[in-house]
């Protein structure tokens, strides 16, 4: 645990000065409880840290990133400079700006991939994204000139799209965020937490104005009560509504077409810019599939 602390306090976070930064931390009962407020505290933040007593039984129940609602309200009734949710194993983290708003990954994926990119600190301007990130987050980054490798689902396949295309910043939605050969390719909360702040202290900047640079579009989720589970292919018509849908919305837009794992139903979730346009589309393929298979 000393390692850990000296080498985030004296190599990560070389010349930030948290002094008089009010940080609210959720520990979320889990394993950063100890070193994650002695971290920001050696750096000169005033700390508050909530949900840092684990039982051994309460680590992420009703904290943490999963449940950062509390961390939300002490942020606002604080009025701190920012909040941080880590979860339980302390690999993710999401955070909270001084308004009690909060920036989920592909938030801070956007932040961090712009301010990069501006000070011309990367040669090859593209970050890895999950197929989970929000066709917002392309948007954003293609505006600034960065591009999105994607990949599947999961950490492991994050790591491996960085070492494969030799990048340094990726991550999913959930605030698992990996800072490529920055960070030996490690996912750490704590780690995160202090890159966004070296951007806010590098910028003069409070998290809400660098973080108003990503607007994630719409989702439409519907879910169709089906007989059976066929593959897409053997459905001609939803394959067809499904290929049309995707060629109007272009690459600001997706369709994603599944069953669910444990219920007689089928689940279609549509992304685009325009509400009206993704909830009219939606409800238009679900019918179709209604149609087809519908219970």
């Amino acid at each position: 645990e000393k390692a850990y602390l000296t080498y985030l306090v004296e190599e990560a976070a070389t010349g930030l000065d948290l002094h008089g930064a009010g940080v609210v931390v959720d520990c979320a009962n889990g394993g950063s409880s100890r070193v994650a407020p002695r971290v920001l505290g050696r750096l000169g933040a005033q700390v508050t840290a909530i949900h840092a007593e684990p039982d051994g039984e309460n680590i992420n129940r009703d904290c943490g990133s999963t449940h950062p609602a509390s961390l939300q309200a002490e942020v606002r009734r604080q009025e701190a400079r920012l909040g941080i949710a880590l979860d339980g194993d302390g690999d993710r983290c999401l955070l909270v700006d001084e308004r009690g708003a909060l920036v989920d990954g592909d938030g801070i994926l956007a932040l961090v991939a712009r301010h990069e990119v501006t000070r011309g600190a990367w040669s090859d301007p593209r970050i890895v994204a999950t197929v989970m990130s929000n066709k917002g987050l392309h948007r954003t980054l293609r505006d600034a000139g960065v591009g999105v490798v994607t990949v599947d689902v999961g950490d492991r396949n994050v790591v491996e799209g960085l070492r494969r295309e030799g990048l340094h910043l990726g991550g999913e939605q959930s605030g698992h965020i990996v800072f490529g050969p920055d960070h030996h390719h490690i996912g750490d909360g704590i780690y995160t937490a202090l890159r966004v702040l070296r951007v806010m202290h590098e910028t003069d900047r409070p998290l809400s104005e660098l973080a108003a640079c990503y607007h994630p579009f719409p989702q439409v989720l519907v879910n169709v009560p089906v007989a059976s589970k066929p593959h897409v292919s053997e459905m001609p018509s939803v394959a067809e509504a499904v290929r049309a849908i995707e060629e109007e919305l272009g690459e600001d837009g997706r369709v994603l077409l599944r069953y669910s794992g444990t219920e007689p139903l089928a689940r279609v979730m549509i992304e685009g810019p325009d509400l009206e346009r993704i909830q009219r589309r939606a409800h238009e393929l679900a019918a179709r599939i209604s149609a087809e298979i519908g219970a």
